[in-house]
């Protein structure tokens, strides 16, 4: 290396120039000052004595120290070579040369082990400056282990690390994803004495916030207000965001209270996010007071808040109330979207009020509001389900009228009908219509046909159509099996069902507990008993666990049977699987055992209905009073009667007339 010896009077050269830059800065200094205070030297002395001098017999020195160090470093990698290199250049090392040779290398290894080494030389002195390069360049390698065990030397050595270095550490650990070295972090600058500012809290409490750790938010927002900080909007409304999407409401309120003392409202997000969370937890009442504060803070609420609002006074059957909310949002100048216009229509025609429905639809026609196919559907559903067929097929017209036309839903939706009413012919015709105007049938629209079919009587056609067009389609799955077998069972064709359920699983279609259902009620049908609870055995080892529908079909026909044991058997089964028994498995087992005189165990099994929280309906008063009677026991059936009617239910005209006759009887 040519820079390896000092040539003869370097140093000579070197002291006379720093004594000479010292001199000079002296001088300067004191010529600058002693100006000021009246004394010694000219204004016209001291513009001469410029800076510019300094740079030029004091920083060359250093850019060419610097430049020597640079050039030693070259190689890349730092080694015992390059160590002995630089200790044979017997240079003196200050801050500027230090950062000077920082700011040349790319590699951090080399940075920290030249800072390292730098420590020993004279002249050397901590800088904020020199730590944040090398901790970047740490960053960008990802060298965190090395990273902890340059910053822990730093420390050891008394260096307090500056608010600007604390943020350049939590910045890379955050982009890192390095969250523990985060949190530490931030611990340290506060420990440290190191002045903080709120938006050092602020950008902390923002990650705590994205990572969902809001138990730590609480603690460093206590800790912020202490110091008296306050959190930006921003910030708040992040976190009331996080907190509603995590399902943990019930601190909005204390933040939205903080913030109305700092005098600051979340922004409208954060509004429409929390107010949606208050819909789907169904508290309206909340949900109304939030939008009217909303109004009162100037955060006016937009389309989104009203309609999440709407939607949930629509659920709440407070059609009046959505209505007038909705007038609200378009007297304020706001333009509803397809959902706003949608949401109130689709609660309407739900909550089957498609009269008023379609009167708002008109009304949204006359502010020159389009609506999409989806708004048409419901209207057309509506109306379908209200049995006014040709209010339905005059909404179909007008949508193509308005240049909207129908989809695959609005097929389905006639299809259904059709298929309902039994004009099987209109529903293939339609199916045609569909593909023609280049709307592809699904799944739907192929079980909707097949179920046509079926209930026609049609089942050598359903059987084609499912081969000729369904599986080659691509469409025939566990309901297009389901409709056959059931409609092979209704006609007593249970070995056709049979075949088609073990063809089932040569074709990958797993049966489900509707398949088993259907089919064992088939069979139970045509007196193929042992058979029916074979296939039940079959279906709990496929680990199929049955619906309430199956239970009801195996209690039903065991009673029917007489086989009480085994049908004890099932009911208690279906209480260990946690299938709870609805009010058709109590009137099956109360008609039974009623039959059977068994009035008591039937009074026994209402009592447990009762206890479970199952609605009695006016069958199983029918049925308890009638096998009460039958045992004679008018007194227990007066009794019950008496129950029914309090709860407001009205006992059969003939079973009554029975139970009068026989109070009569007894009077007597």
């Amino acid at each position: 290396m040519f820079l390896a010896k000092r040539p003869p009077g370097s140093s000579q050269i070197s002291s006379l120039c720093v004594l000479h830059a010292v001199s000079w800065i002296f001088s300067w200094r004191q010529a600058r000052y002693s100006g000021g205070c009246g004394g010694g030297g000219s204004d016209s002395e001291v513009d001469n004595a410029t800076p510019g001098r300094l740079t030029e017999l004091f920083r060359p020195v250093r850019v060419k120290v610097s430049a020597v160090i640079g050039r030693a470093l070259e190689c890349g990698r730092w080694s015992e070579s390059v160590e002995l290199e630089l200790d044979r250049l017997h240079v003196d090392l200050d801050p500027f040369v230090v950062n000077r040779v920082l700011r040349g290398l790319s590699d951090s290894e080399t940075a920290v082990r030249f800072y390292w080494w730098a420590e020993s030389r004279p002249g050397f002195d901590h800088t904020q400056f020199g730590i944040a390069y090398i901790v970047t360049l740490l960053f960008i390698d990802e060298n965190f282990g090395l990273l902890s065990e340059f910053l822990e030397r730093v420390r050891s050595q008394g260096v307090s690390l500056h608010r600007s270095l604390y943020r350049i550490l939590l910045s890379g650990y955050v982009r890192a994803g390095k969250f523990d070295s985060v949190i530490q972090t931030f611990d340290d600058m506060v420990t440290s004495g190191c002045r903080e500012f709120g938006v050092d809290y602020n950008r902390f409490i923002g990650v705590l916030v994205k990572n969902c750790c809001f138990d730590l938010v609480e603690k460093y927002y206590r800790m912020a207000l202490e110091k008296g900080f306050c959190l930006t909007t921003f910030t708040y409304s992040r976190w009331i965001s996080a907190l509603c999407q995590s399902g943990r409401i019930e601190l909005v309120e204390e933040l939205l209270a903080d913030m109305d003392k700092f005098g600051c409202f979340p922004d409208m997000w954060a509004c429409n996010i929390y107010v949606d969370c208050l819909c789907r937890q169904n508290r309206l009442h909340d949900a109304l007071q939030m939008l009217e504060k909303m109004g009162l803070k100037g955060a006016g609420p937009d389309v989104v808040t009203y309609s999440t609002v709407i939607g949930c006074l629509c659920d709440n059957r407070r059609f009046a109330d959505a209505v007038g909310l909705w007038e609200e949002m378009v007297g304020k100048g706001l333009k509803p979207d397809t959902v706003a216009c949608g949401v109130l229509i689709f609660g309407l025609c739900k909550n089957g009020k498609v009269d008023e429905a379609f009167e708002l639809a008109s009304r949204m026609l006359s502010l020159n509001l389009e609506l999409n196919v989806c708004i048409y559907n419901a209207l057309i559903s509506g109306f379908w389900k209200a049995g006014s067929i040709d209010k339905a097929f005059k909404i179909v017209s007008f949508m193509q009228t308005n240049g909207c036309n129908p989809d695959v839903v609005t097929y389905n939706i006639l299809l259904n009908h059709y298929c309902d009413t039994g004009m099987v012919v209109k529903a293939e015709n339609l199916m045609r219509k569909m593909e023609m105007s280049g709307v592809n049938p699904d799944r739907y629209s192929y079980n909707q046909l097949l179920k046509g079919l079926c209930k026609a009587h049609q089942l050598d056609k359903a059987f084609a159509f499912v081969s000729d067009h369904m599986e080659v389609g691509g469409f025939c799955d566990i309901v297009s099996c389901n409709i056959l077998i059931d409609a092979f069972c209704k006609a007593k064709k249970v070995n056709s069902a049979l075949k088609l359920f073990k063809e089932m699983g040569y074709k990958g279609i797993q049966a489900d507990a509707v398949t088993y259902g259907t089919l064992i009620n088939g069979l139970y049908g045509v007196g193929y008993y042992n058979l029916a609870e074979e296939i039940f055995e079959q279906m709990l080892k496929a680990q199929i666990v049955p619906n309430v529908n199956l239970y009801n079909i195996m209690l039903h026909n065991l009673c029917k049977a007489g086989q009480f044991k085994q049908a004890q058997k099932i009911f208690w089964q279906m209480i260990q699987h946690e299938v709870s028994p609805d009010t058709v498995t109590f009137n099956t087992l109360i008609y039974w055992l009623g039959k059977s005189s068994r009035a008591m165990e039937a009074l026994d099994l209402f009592k447990d209905m009762r206890t479970r929280g199952v609605e009695a309906d006016s069958l199983t008063f029918r049925y308890l009073i009638s096998g009460l009677l039958e045992e004679g026991k008018a007194t227990l059936a007066y009794e019950v009667w008496e129950y029914m009617m309090e709860n407001g239910i009205i006992l059969d005209r003939d079973v009554s007339d029975r139970l009068i006759s026989v109070l009569k009887l007894k009077n007597k």
